[in-house]
């Protein structure tokens, strides 16, 4: 049986290293358990020069960071992975599509753990919604704790 999950979160207006580095860290952990991490970042490593060099990308990267290509790619991800792991945790503006993913899981059936910060915890997280709370199988607020969760859902 496979062990997919989608990690879903805010990346634009973030730097490569502000939307990667938690995907990386997940990954690294979830790994140590067999669960492989599918990333909207994979391959795309070249973005963070991007701004320096729009006109030298190949036709294939250009296809990979056009709108059709993150659509696609991202659509095709939620659909195959086992569990969306999606970080919310201080995102200062709206994820349109991250919220699209949620949207995505809901109509494929998939469980979405949802980390984002308590309620009544200070300043509401952003993505604070009533569709988003009844989306969330799971609603948890440390990506520690997220990671427990997906741990625990794969635990055969």
């Amino acid at each position: 049986m496979s062990k997919l999950v989608y990690l879903a979160g805010p990346i634009k207006g973030l730097s490569y290293e502000g939307s990667a580095s938690w995907r990386e860290y997940a990954k690294r952990e979830l790994a140590k358990g067999g669960i492989v991490c599918l990333s909207p970042m994979r391959a795309k490593e070249f973005t963070k020069l991007h701004h320096e060099l729009s006109e030298k990308l190949s036709e294939s990267q250009l296809q990979i960071i056009s709108d059709r290509g993150i659509a696609t790619r991202d659509k095709w991800d939620v659909s195959r992975c086992d569990i969306v792991l999606s970080n919310l945790l201080g995102s200062e503006k709206i994820s349109i599509g991250t919220m699209i993913e949620y949207g995505w899981a809901s109509a494929f059936g998939k469980p979405i753990v949802t980390v984002i910060e308590e309620r009544g915890e200070g300043k509401e997280n952003i993505h604070e919604h009533a569709i988003l709370r009844d989306l969330s199988g799971y609603r948890i607020s440390t990506l520690e704790s997220g990671l427990e969760i997906v741990r625990a859902l794969f635990n055969y």
